[in-house]
C-alpha cells in the first residue's frame, strides 16, 4: 500500500540521501577505515528526514532526526563498550523502540516509524568497540550527521539562484514540491491508539528478539529490524495486506542482497551498492514503505558486511530465517491490535 500517494516523483531526495551516504563511505574507503563504515552510514540517514519541508520546518525535523540517531549510536557504542550485556541491550531496545515511536509520531516525521533508530542501535551494539574507541567513532557519525544536515538544507541557497527553480532544476525533474508541512503534535501522547503502536512494538522486539536468541540465529536485531518493519506506523491502519507488503518487500530485499554479494565484490563496488540503495530508498519511502524496503534491506546488509564481514550463505540463511520469525511476530500482533481495536471502538 502507498505510504503518500500523493508525494512528488522527483530527483532530488534520492540524490542528496545517496550524496550524504556516499561522501563519509567514500571517504572511508580512501583512508582505509571501513570498520567505521557503520557510524557514518547511520549519521548520513539524517537526510532521510525532512523530505519535501519548507526549510523553516526542516531545520527542526533534521535536528531532533540527528539528535535521535546520535543518542542511538551513542547508547549502542557504550554497549558495545560493555561487551553487549544482554539486561541492558534489552532495556535500550524497549526505551528506543518504545520512545522513538512516540517521538516520530510527535513530530509527525517521515518516514513513520523507529525503524531506523533501532537498527542504529543494535548494530553499533553488535561491533566490538574498546573504550578508547568510542569517543572517535560517535564523532564519525556526528561528522556524518552534520554533513547530511547542512547537505539537505542546501535547496535553501540552491533555490536563491536568480530562475534555477524554474530553469534548470524544473527542467531535469531535481526540484521538489515543499508542501509537506508537519506540526508537532502533543496530542499524539494522549491518543490509545498511539499507545497501542507502542505497546506492539515493544512487545514485538521483545518476543521476536527472545526467540532469535534462543533459536541460536547470528545476530537477533534482524529479527527485531523486520517487526518493527512490519508493524504499521502510529495511527496507519492495521492492515494485512500492508504488513504482506512490507514482508515481501524485506525477503525480496534480501534476495536482492545475496545476488549482489554473491561474487564477492570489492569493498569499493558495496559502497557503490549502498549508495544506489540509499537512492532508491529514498525515493520509494513515502509513497511505498513495501518497495522502499526491496533497498533498504541490501542497504542495511551491505553496511553489516562492510563493518564485520559475514560468509554469505550464513548472512542470507540467518537473515531470511529472522526475517520470517519477526514478520511472523509482527502479522500477530497486526491481528491482535485489529481485535483490540474492535472491542475498544478505535478508529482504524
Amino acid at each position: 500500500m502507498r505510504a503518500d500517494a500523493s508525494a512528488p516523483r522527483n530527483l532530488e531526495v534520492g540524490l542528496r540521501a545517496a550524496l550524504a551516504v556516499a561522501v563519509p563511505l567514500f571517504t572511508l574507503f580512501a583512508l582505509g577505515r571501513l570498520d567505521l563504515t557503520a557510524y557514518a552510514t547511520f549519521g548520513a540517514f539524517t537526510a532521510l528526514y525532512g523530505r519535501n519541508e519548507p526549510y523553516r520546518l526542516r531545520i527542526r525535523t533534521l535536528t531532533v532526526a540527528a539528535i535521535a540517531l546520535l543518542l542511538s549510536i551513542a547508547a549502542g557504542t557504550g554497549l558495545a563498550v560493555l561487551g553487549e550485556p544482554l539486561p541492558l541491550v534489552a532495556l535500550a531496545l524497549v526505551i528506543v523502540v518504545g520512545g522513538g515511536t512516540l517521538f516520530v509520531t510527535v513530530f509527525q516525521m517521515m518516514p513513520p516509524q523507529a525503524l531506523f533508530f533501532v537498527f542504529a542501535l543494535l548494530v553499533c551494539a553488535a561491533v566490538p568497540t574498546p573504550a578508547a574507541e568510542a569517543l572517535p567513532r560517535l564523532g564519525i557519525a556526528a561528522a556524518a550527521a552534520a554533513f547530511a544536515w547542512l547537505l539537505t538544507m542546501s535547496g535553501w541557497a540552491i533555490r536563491r539562484i536568480p530562475g534555477i527553480e524554474r530553469g534548470v532544476l524544473a527542467r531535469w525533474r531535481l526540484v521538489t514540491e515543499l508542501r509537506r508541512r508537519p506540526a508537532l503534535d502533543i496530542a499524539a501522547l494522549r491518543d490509545p491508539r498511539v499507545w497501542l503502536t507502542v505497546g506492539q512494538n515493544v512487545l514485538g522486539v521483545v518476543i521476536a528478539g527472545g526467540i532469535a536468541l534462543l533459536f541460536g540465529f547470528g545476530h537477533a536485531y534482524w529479527a527485531v529490524v523486520s517487526v518493527v518493519a512490519v508493524i504499521p506506523p502510529a495511527r496507519a491502519a492495521h492492515s494485512i495486506s500492508r504488513s504482506l507488503h512490507r514482508i515481501v518487500g524485506t525477503i525480496v530485499g534480501v534476495a536482492v542482497t545475496a545476488v549482489l554479494l554473491v561474487w564477492s565484490p570489492p569493498a569499493f563496488a558495496v559502497i557503490c551498492i549502498i549508495v544506489i540503495c540509499q537512492f532508491f530508498a529514498e525515493i520509494l519511502v513515502a509513497r511505498h514503505y513495501g518497495a522502499a524496503l526491496v533497498f533498504i534491506t541490501p542497504l542495511a546488509l551491505s553496511v553489516s558486511h562492510l563493518a564485520s564481514p559475514t560468509p554469505l550463505p550464513v548472512l542470507v540463511v540467518d537473515r531470511v530465517l529472522e526475517t520470517v520469525l519477526g514478520a511472523a511476530v509482527g502479522i500477530l500482533l497486526v491481528l491482535l491490535a485489529r481485535l483490540v481495536e474492535r472491542r475498544r471502538g478505535l478508529p482504524a
